[in-house]
């Protein structure tokens, strides 16, 4: 299905089947709560309905999805939760991002809420009371994106070892933005290197902030939606600014980011999707572990680093498992 017509999909859906009426059907109504747009997101919702579609359900056919997006703007999260779980939804889906998921579990103890996010512990982040036995109404997905920092350092240095101001850019409304910071100086201890914090929040301009902010040699930017929803901007400064930076993801790559390094977004949101499922047919999240990736994608953009003057190490490029010429 082609991009526009994916987008049309969405809207005309939901403009076609207002959502009181839907939750009137028999048919099981999932509430969707996406952070970032969806025009950016929708590679990741088929990958959460195609989930949902190998495990039975089909939507338009045996489920409906309503969806919500806060296009960036994390603070419109609670009042969209609130609005889902209002119109009696048989289940919430907070997605990308821990911001979503705790958004949505704030709005209702009683409707199931599924999610998927990169950016936090979900214990830590009181999302759930353990991995392996959630308890409550939530469990999802989680990609630990918050918990690879270290690694996404050890690979920077192996690219570009002879950068001494590593910058590492944080959201500073998000929960786990001290935790990340806390993990990267512990890894960094002993070391002739250096942090210096760069602090961007969703509606901060990003070359203002870059050019107030120390000069650094690398940055590694931190697991948040975010960034996500900002990665082409980033891409393209850090591009201009000669900047070699890795990221969570690789949509971060093919929008011409130079490095990633983080688990396979759609994969997991494919897991959530059949989790999602299991939830309609019956299963309690309280009994689903919360999932976590087994497998890790480094992704590397070799014209960015031709560009950068950097030459990728044949050891790196060797592992790597995504190569952009």
């Amino acid at each position: 299905m082609k991009r526009r017509e994916f987008i049309t999909l969405l809207g005309g859906s939901a403009a076609a089947w207002p959502l009181v009426a839907r939750a009137q059907q028999t048919t099981p109504l999932i509430g969707y709560l996406a952070t970032i747009p969806l025009s950016q997101h929708e590679g990741l919702i088929a990958a959460f309905r195609r989930g949902m579609e190998q495990a039975g359900f089909v939507d338009g056919r045996n489920v409906r999805i309503e969806y919500r997006s806060a296009d960036g703007r994390t603070e419109r999260l609670p009042m969209l939760a609130a609005e889902l779980a209002a119109h009696k939804v048989n289940l919430l889906a907070g997605m990308g991002g821990i911001t979503a998921a705790l958004a949505a579990k704030a709005a209702t103890s009683n409707i199931p809420v599924i999610f998927a996010a990169g950016d936090a512990d979900p214990v830590q982040a009181g999302l759930v009371q353990s991995l392996s036995r959630p308890g409550g109404n939530v469990t999802g997905f989680s990609f630990l994106g918050g918990t690879l920092g270290a690694k996404r350092l050890e690979i920077l240095r192996e690219l570009v070892p002879r950068a001494e101001v590593i910058g590492v850019l944080v959201n500073p409304l998000n929960q786990t933005t001290e935790i990340d910071r806390r993990e990267l100086e512990a890894a960094i201890v002993g070391g002739r290197q250096r942090l210096v914090a760069i602090s961007v929040g969703p509606n901060d301009d990003l070359a203002s902030t870059f050019a107030a902010s120390e000069k650094i040699d690398a940055l590694v930017v931190t697991a948040d939606p975010t960034f996500t929803n900002r990665r082409t901007e980033l891409a393209v400064l850090n591009a201009r600014l000669g900047i070699p930076a890795i990221y969570q993801w690789n949509l971060f790559v093919q929008a011409g980011g130079l490095i990633s390094y983080g688990a396979e977004l759609a994969d997991g949101y494919r897991q959530a999707g059949v989790y999602a499922a299991r939830v309609l047919k019956g299963e309690r999240p309280a009994d689903l572990p919360v999932l976590q990736p087994t497998k890790f994608v480094l992704s590397i953009n070799l014209k960015t680093a031709t560009a950068l003057g950097l030459t990728v190490p044949p050891t790196l490029l060797a592992r790597a498992d995504e190569v952009i010429e």
